[in-house]
C-alpha cells in the first residue's frame, strides 16, 4: 500500500512566491573569506564564489520556528507521512556567475513526489527546484534539490 496519497500527490507543482535578495558586496566577501576562497575576485567581492547563493534565500526565523535539526521549516512542503528527512542529491546548473548588488529572485516549485522501497522500509523522494534570475529575467542558476524521507 502506498504512503502517497492523492492529497499528497496534488501539491506537485505548488510554487512558493517568488523571493528577491540583494547579493552585497559585503556578504560576498563575508562569505568567501568563511568559506576559505582564494581567488581576488571572490575575496574583493566582485563575483559570488559557487554556492553563494544556497543560503541567500533560506528564511531568517526566531530559534523556536526552527526543526530539531536546527533549519526553518519549509512553507512550501506538505505534511509527510515520514518524517526523518536525508539529503537525496543537489544538482546546480550555473548559467552565469552572482555579482556584487545583483538584485536577484528565487522561484521554488515542488516538482516531484515519488516513493521506493528501501530495506527498512517505504522511502519518499521529493524534489525541489529553485530558479535564481535577475530581477530583469535574466537565468542565473537552476538548483535541483532531492530529499529523502523514511
Amino acid at each position: 500500500m502506498s504512503l502517497l496519497t492523492p492529497e499528497l500527490l496534488s501539491n506537485i507543482g505548488k510554487v512558493e512566491a517568488p523571493r528577491t535578495e540583494v547579493a552585497t558586496r559585503r556578504d560576498i566577501r563575508k562569505y568567501s573569506i568563511a568559506t576559505n576562497q582564494k581567488q581576488r575576485k571572490y575575496l574583493d567581492g566582485d563575483i559570488a564564489p559557487p554556492l553563494y547563493h544556497v543560503a541567500l534565500f533560506w528564511d531568517v526565523v526566531e530559534l523556536d520556528e526552527l526543526s530539531p535539526d536546527g533549519v526553518s521549516i519549509d512553507k512550501l512542503l506538505p505534511k509527510f507521512p515520514l518524517e526523518r528527512e536525508m539529503a537525496g542529491g543537489l544538482d546546480i546548473r550555473l548559467h552565469d556567475q552572482i555579482y556584487a548588488d545583483d538584485v536577484l529572485v528565487a522561484t521554488r516549485t515542488l516538482t516531484d513526489i515519488y516513493e521506493k522501497e528501501g530495506r527498512s522500509g517505504a522511502l519518499i523522494f521529493y524534489e525541489i527546484v529553485m530558479e535564481v534570475c535577475r530581477e530583469n529575467g535574466d537565468p542565473v542558476l537552476t538548483q535541483k534539490t532531492t530529499r529523502i524521507l523514511r
